[in-house]
């Protein structure tokens, strides 16, 4: 797996894209208002 997209926002999208960054892997946040 090359990128991540993460599809959440806060605490949890966060712990996610460090944990992606750990693998390597780039990760991508969206969200909505």
């Amino acid at each position: 797996m090359k990128k991540l997209l993460i599809a959440n926002r806060g605490e949890i999208a966060i712990r996610i894209m460090h944990a992606a960054a750990e693998l390597g892997v780039e990760s991508i946040a969206i969200y909505s208002e």
